[in-house]
Formats: structure tokens, sequence, C-alpha cells
């Protein structure tokens, strides 16, 4: 557990907002699990729209209570406008100090939390190599227009095949190619028939019920408050604090 000597900068959770009530119970939940983990640290919720608190709002709050600096860290798994320009727009006119860590992805600790779920959704990597080649994952997130976004989403790709041994094809559900059904298709024409979707959504909402329906089989759940999810929170946090504050803070989602 980090020790500080002053007080920490308070840490503000950016998540999108839906209008599923789920997806704010869950958030809440996560920053919980986040809580617990580091005793002591100021964690907040702010979101870009749909639900409040609105992250202005969650900003001037902190301002109003004598808080001096925060690091806002985006609830959200690969680089896009939200966390280009969004984000930072909002972040540029609080009163505090504040500085945006990049996003959740690509991170070997959000793989882990997408294993987890693919396994207790009955995942099981195939144990013979015709097994294996019969096998295949698709990996549905949200979609960009953003080719920063694609990129990091590809990445996340990767990194999840090598720790499956199986491939994983990127899908979206909006803004970009191909869609899920296009990738299990794609899958089956190489003889992929055994194809499992894997979910990389932060919390229920239409993106993930939208993807869950068109998987044709093994589906996982979104990440939700998967322990890894808090741990990656933090990590983030910690490493945009560490930056000194002089030094442009790239989003590049560097491990």
């Amino acid at each position: 557990m980090t020790t500080y000597t002053t007080s920490p900068p308070a840490l503000v959770v950016v998540a999108h907002g839906s209008r599923d009530p789920r997806a704010l119970s869950t958030v809440r939940q996560l920053l919980d699990r986040v809580r617990a983990l580091r005793p002591g640290l100021p964690v907040h919720l702010g979101h870009i729209e749909l639900n409040a608190p609105l992250l202005p709002d969650t900003l001037a709050g902190l301002d109003a209570r004598g808080t001096r600096a925060a690091v806002l860290v985006p609830l959200l798994l690969s680089r896009g406008h939200h966390v280009k320009r969004d984000i930072p727009e909002m972040a540029a006119g609080a009163h505090l100090h504040t500085r945006v860590s990049a996003p959740l992805g690509p991170h070997p600790l959000l793989v882990d939390a997408l294993h987890a779920r693919l396994t207790e959704a009955g995942w099981h990597t195939p144990a013979d190599a015709a097994a294996r080649r019969a096998s295949g994952i698709v990996l549905a997130a949200a979609g960009s227009r953003d080719p920063e976004s694609r990129a990091d989403t590809g990445r996340t790709a990767r990194l999840l095949a090598e720790r499956l041994g199986v491939p994983v094809v990127p899908a979206y559900a909006s803004a970009a190619v191909p869609t899920v059904p296009d990738a299990v298709r794609a899958l089956a024409a190489r003889g992929r028939h055994r194809v499992a979707v894997a979910s990389c959504f932060t919390a229920p909402g239409r993106f993930a019920t939208e993807c869950a329906a068109a998987a044709p089989g093994i589906v996982s759940a979104p990440l939700g408050t998967h322990p890894a999810m808090a741990h990656l929170l933090l990590h983030r946090y910690d490493r945009t604090r560490r930056v000194p504050s002089t030094a442009p803070l790239k989003l590049a989602s560097a491990i």
C-alpha cells in the first residue's frame, strides 16, 4: 500500500454515464472497492453525460470544500474523443489543479478481468491443438471513429489472445467495424466455430446488451466490480500522480 506524507490529490473516477440504472449502481460499487483498497484516499465520481453528478459539478464541489488537486481517471477502456477532448476540457474549467490519466486499456490488469469474466461464463481454454484450431474469441467493445481507440482495443485483443492461446478478434457496437456478428462469421470462415464473446464494457448498458444478444454461445458479463478493475484505477491514479506537474502528460495507454 502506498503511504502518503501529505494529503493526496483526490481521485475522481470519470464514467461515461448511462440510461441503464445498473450502470450507475455498478460504478458506485466499484468505487467502494477502490476505497477499501486505499483507505483515506478521497474517491469521487463524475460523469461525462446522462448521470449525476456530472464531472464539472464534482470538480466544483471539491473546490468548494477546499480540495487543492485531483487526478481524473477515465473509466474508459481506450483513447478516444471523451479521453482526449471532453474530459480535459471539463477539467480545464475547474479552479482546482487537475491531471487526467490515460484510460484503463490496454493493460494486463484489464486482461485479468476479461479472462476472469470469460471463465465465469464457462469458457475453458482448449487443452489440445485440434480444439484450439476450432476456437476463437470476439472482443466486443463500444467502438469509436478515433483510430487510436481502435488501436488500443486491438492491443487489448492481442494481450488476451496471448493469455488464452486462441485468436481474439476485436468487434464494435458502434462507429467502427467489424460488428460482433461479422467477427463471428469471420472466425467461422477460418474454421473456428467454438466462439465466445468477451464483453469489454465497464458496466451493463445498451451496447453490452446488444453485443451479448449477438453472441453465438458463451458471452461474458461486463467487467464491472472485478477486483482487477479497482486495482487498475489505482494504478492509473498513482502513475499520473508520479509524473512531475511540469511535464506534459501523454494519454497513450502505456503500461
